[in-house]
């Protein structure tokens, strides 16, 4: 009964959501955090401070993913107003006017390369607008940026998700590594599908049939060495898998190599100046140096920005508020329940380096105060709805999460392992998705649920290094339906309550993903007796 009316308000949501007359998502996401609460408060019997706190924290944590989409959305609006967004697209279509080399150049090569730098959405936030502007339609390019940024989420921002991930459950290097390496084929085999599928919501099968070859190159430009790096690097497969295969990219479109060029195309593709093309790349360039810089641990700088020795400390009741030397904010014991939150100003990908970024371009593309004051007025213009439906999904993921072993995030995930015993590698994926669905990072999914899927792992008898490779896996397909990801890039494109339709048609591709990952568990199995 406990695990029943654990699932219901995920039930009432998904409903909500995806019925006809659909509830917007700053409406259906915090009646679900209300309803959520109601459950853990007269239910569960969960101490009324706690509940109280844990929707706080919820609350608060919105400045980290509302920051970074205004930080997305400034660059891009500036981009747009200054007239460098309609230079990109012309030097698009100067490499080729096939729709086919422009969604794979950009939603795929491109994002791949951004996943691997930064993570956090940037890929789909940086890449949709860009696709816009190329004369796509929103609504599909939403739901293609989603699908597209699932392969190399796994090692999304320097292998965050790996290394940091799964840092509490007592690896060994060589067990990362396994999982690495497991993740990377698995993640590879689904993009010889995924692509695919997620070109369909764009393009008619006729037009995808006849530039397969482009299609299946463009795919494997980025995997082989996303899969040949992962051999021995959890850290950089997603960055240099994107970087080369986004170099390939370019050189197959221009080369029209496996494409289906119209005669007019010809007429339409020119030279342009090489100074103009680079002047608008060099946002671009600054944004994946200072992620790159800021971001591999090696390089010492990672840890300045998240330093957390104090600068000021203020006592507010129970509760402390602190200030580190790297600018983190903490609001620690809150209503004296230990719950805690923290916001890495100089880490997380807004202030540095969006707003660095844009900075740069004011004076790099001539920009005048009107024209700045317009992006900044259209940037805030977009973010209010999208703030309110972001504090409901963080408020409900922290009250699902409340309860320790009897949390109802973790009654769901027993019941899941409980049904299946020892075929639970057939569903271990769909679990890592459900993580990144609630929690909008497969970094926090692999987190939350590392730990139960070793568990289970142990229990039943299957490789620990195999489900966790699923797990992992898991958690970059479900990128396709998470609520956080999809509000994002909804609201970045100008796209509103449109939410639950596009989970409806991005929940195909990832049951398809959940299915290659099926067949990999069983393949490897097989190859294990």
């Amino acid at each position: 009964m406990s695990t029943v009316i654990a699932g219901l308000p995920i039930v009432l949501l998904i409903w909500a959501m995806t019925r006809r007359n659909a509830l917007p998502s700053h409406i259906a996401l915090p009646m679900t955090a209300l309803l959520v609460a109601l459950i853990q408060l007269f239910l569960f019997q969960a101490d009324r401070a706690l509940v109280l706190a844990n929707v706080l924290s919820g609350f608060l944590s919105v400045l980290t993913p509302i920051s970074i989409v205004a930080g997305a959305i400034l660059l891009n609006r500036v981009l747009h107003f200054s007239g460098a967004e309609a230079v990109l697209s012309q030097w698009l279509k100067s490499i080729s006017t096939n729709k086919v080399a422009q969604l794979m150049i950009i939603g795929w090569a491109f994002a791949f390369m951004l996943e691997g730098a930064s993570g956090f959405g940037t890929p789909a936030a940086i890449a949709a607008p860009i696709l816009v502007g190329l004369g796509f339609p929103a609504i599909p390019v939403a739901m293609f940026a989603l699908v597209m940024n699932s392969v190399p989420v796994s090692f999304g921002a320097v292998g965050t998700p790996i290394w940091f991930g799964l840092s509490g459950l007592s690896l060994s290097d060589s067990q990362l590594m396994d999982i690495a390496k497991q993740t990377a084929l698995l993640n590879s085999l689904a993009a010889l599908v995924i692509p695919f599928i997620a070109l369909r919501f764009l393009l008619p099968w006729q037009e995808i049939r006849q530039n397969t070859g482009f299609i299946l190159l463009s795919v494997l430009s980025c995997t082989l060495p996303y899969v040949f790096f992962a051999q021995w690097s959890y850290e950089f497969p997603a960055l240099i898998g994107g970087a080369v295969g986004l170099a390939l990219n370019v050189w197959l479109a221009k080369k029209r190599i496996g494409l289906s060029v119209p005669a007019e195309a010809e007429l339409l593709e020119k030279a342009m100046k090489t100074s103009s093309v680079v002047k608008v790349f060099v946002p671009f360039a600054l944004l994946i140096v200072i992620l790159i810089v800021t971001r591999v641990p090696q390089w010492g700088i990672k840890d300045v920005l998240n330093t957390m020795l104090p600068l000021w400390r203020w006592q507010l009741g129970a509760a402390e508020f602190e200030i580190s030397q790297a600018l983190v904010l903490s609001l620690n014991n809150i209503l004296g329940t230990g719950v805690s939150w923290q916001y890495k100003s100089l880490y997380v990908p807004a202030l540095i380096p969006f707003l660095l970024v844009v900075l740069v371009c004011i004076p790099l593309f001539d920009m005048s105060r009107a024209l700045v004051l317009t992006a900044l007025r259209d940037t805030g213009q977009r973010l209010l709805l999208p703030m309110v439906s972001l504090m409901g999904a963080l408020a409900m993921v922290n009250l699902m999460m409340l309860g320790g072993s009897q949390a109802p995030m973790l009654l769901l995930a027993q019941a899941f392992a409980g049904l299946l015993g020892d075929s639970w590698g057939y569903a271990a994926a769909i679990l890592g998705a459900l993580g990144s669905f609630f929690s909008g990072s497969a970094t926090v999914s692999n987190l939350t649920f590392g730990g139960i899927q070793l568990g289970i792992a142990e229990k039943v008898g299957l490789p620990i290094t195999l489900v966790l490779a699923l797990q992992s896996a898991g958690a970059a397909m479900g990128n396709m339906v998470c609520i956080n990801n999809i509000i994002a890039v909804s609201t970045i494109l100008g796209v509103k309550n449109k939410e639950g339709f596009i989970i409806k048609r991005t929940i195909i591709p990832m049951l398809a993903y959940a299915l290659v990952a099926a067949l990999f568990s069983i393949v490897s199995l097989l190859s294990l007796n």
